[in-house]
């Protein structure tokens, strides 16, 4: 990633949740992202599949309320997150039966950002006087969304 990348996520992480994360975060954050995302296309590919369609719907992922708002406060935020990078590592992981719609792949991004949104928020849930996150802090909030989604 660039430097101007970091400095973005850096900014978002501060703007979201008042964390003030480093270069050191941008690899869990990443990979945090791109396990959600699959996991969650996982589980799409499965809804299509018992729905007797051959491609994967926005409508056929796990959004769930919460998700849902997050990703309307993020496009609120109006914050700008280097997410192309981090998507294209999708394509580095197991391929899917099922292709992606032209919509749900355009949506993608508004999906990692609310993601990311409830990721900077559940750490400061999670532990109130963060400001600087290690890695027990980064562990213990992807666990509790490894039981979530």
């Amino acid at each position: 990633m660039s430097v101007i990348a970091i400095s973005r996520f850096e900014h978002f992480f501060r703007a979201a949740a008042g964390l003030d994360v480093d270069k050191s975060d941008l690899k869990r954050y990443s990979d945090f992202i791109n396990r959600k995302l699959y996991d969650m296309l996982v589980v799409a590919e499965a809804a299509a599949k018992s729905n007797r369609r051959d491609i994967i719907e926005f409508w056929d992922l796990p959004i769930t309320k919460g998700l849902q708002e997050s990703i309307n406060d993020f496009r609120d935020l109006n914050e700008k997150l280097e997410l192309a990078p981090i998507l294209a590592e999708l394509r580095a992981l197991p391929p899917l039966d099922l292709s992606l719609s032209e919509e749900t792949e355009s949506r993608l991004p508004c999906v990692a950002g609310g993601l990311s949104l409830a990721l900077a928020k559940a750490l400061t849930i999670v532990h109130p006087a963060l400001k600087n996150p290690a890695t027990e802090h980064w562990s213990r909030v992807t666990r509790l969304f490894d039981l979530l989604l």
